[in-house]
C-alpha cells in the first residue's frame, strides 16, 4: 500500500452545469446532465460507472474532442465551451494525450516510429526512446506491432500519447481488452506518468478493482457524477486484482 499523496493544488479543469445531449424527439438522448467537477493539478482520477452512465462523453468534453450542449468547462485560462475548432486543435495538440481501448498503432511502422509521428508535431518532447522507457519498452524500439503483445501494444499507446509532455493524460479503458497480468503492466505505466511527470490523468473504467490506485474515484450514473470517493491509502498497479 501507498500512502495517497498531498492533496494537488488549485483546479486546472473547472466544469459547472455539463449538459449534453444527443438527437431529438424520441432519440433524444441524455448523455450529461448538469454535471459539476473540479480536477486538481496532478491528480490521478478514475471515472467509474457502467455504459451509458457519462463517462465518456465527459472525457470527451475534457479532451476537446466534444462540446456540451449547455454549461461550461475551462482548462486554465482555456474556454473549452465555444471555443472554435482550430482553437480545440490547437489544445489537444499542446496539452492532451489520448489512451483508447484499442491501441490504434499503425502497423507498418516500428514501436520508435510510432511514437515519434507525435514527438514530431508537439513543441516540447521528449525523445522516442525516453518515452519508451518510461513505459518499459525500450527494448522493443525495433519491433512492429504485430510483433507485440496487446498489453505491450497497449504501452506503446501510452508512451505514443505521453512523448509529448502532455499536461493532461485521458484514459478510456486502457485495459478493457487485456487480461489481469498484462492489465497491471499498463496501469503502472499510467501511474509512473502520473507521478514522475506530474500529468493530471483521468482514467475511465467499469472496472471498480483499479478504484483503489485514484487520488480520488466519481462514480457515475445516469448522466450524473452521483458520488465523490477520495482514496486516503491507495495502491499499486501490482496489488490490483480482477
Amino acid at each position: 500500500m501507498e500512502s495517497s499523496a498531498k492533496q494537488p493544488f488549485a483546479p486546472v479543469f473547472v466544469a459547472r452545469g455539463l449538459t449534453k445531449v444527443y438527437g431529438a424527439g424520441d432519440s433524444r438522448v441524455v448523455a450529461l446532465k448538469d454535471v459539476d467537477l473540479d480536477i486538481r493539478q496532478g491528480e490521478f482520477i478514475i471515472l467509474l460507472g457502467p455504459s451509458g452512465s457519462g463517462k465518456s462523453t465527459l472525457l470527451n468534453i475534457l479532451g476537446g474532442l466534444d462540446a456540451p450542449t449547455s454549461g461550461t468547462a475551462t482548462w486554465r485560462d482555456h474556454e473549452l465551451t465555444g471555443a472554435s475548432d482550430e482553437q480545440l486543435t490547437t489544445y489537444r495538440r499542446e496539452h492532451v494525450g489520448f489512451v483508447f481501448q484499442f491501441y490504434n498503432l499503425i502497423p507498418s511502422l516500428t514501436v520508435e516510429e510510432n511514437v515519434r509521428l507525435v514527438a514530431q508535431i508537439a513543441s516540447n518532447p521528449m525523445t522516442p526512446a525516453e518515452a519508451l522507457e518510461l513505459v518499459g519498452l525500450s527494448h522493443r524500439a525495433g519491433h512492429f506491432p504485430s510483433q507485440l503483445s496487446g498489453g505491450e501494444q497497449q504501452r506503446v499507446a501510452v508512451a505514443r500519447a505521453i512523448v509529448k509532455r502532455p499536461d493532461i493524460l485521458l484514459c478510456d479503458e486502457p485495459t478493457g481488452a487485456l487480461d489481469v497480468d498484462t492489465g497491471r503492466l499498463v496501469l503502472a505505466a499510467i501511474a509512473k506518468v502520473n507521478a514522475e511527470l506530474n500529468t493530471t490523468t483521468a482514467v475511465i473504467t467499469h472496472n471498480s478493482a483499479i478504484a483503489g490506485m485514484a487520488h480520488r474515484v466519481l462514480r457515475l450514473s445516469g448522466g450524473r457524477i452521483v458520488k465523490e470517493e477520495p482514496n486516503p491509502r491507495r495502491i499499486r498497479a501490482e496489488d490490483v486484482t480482477w
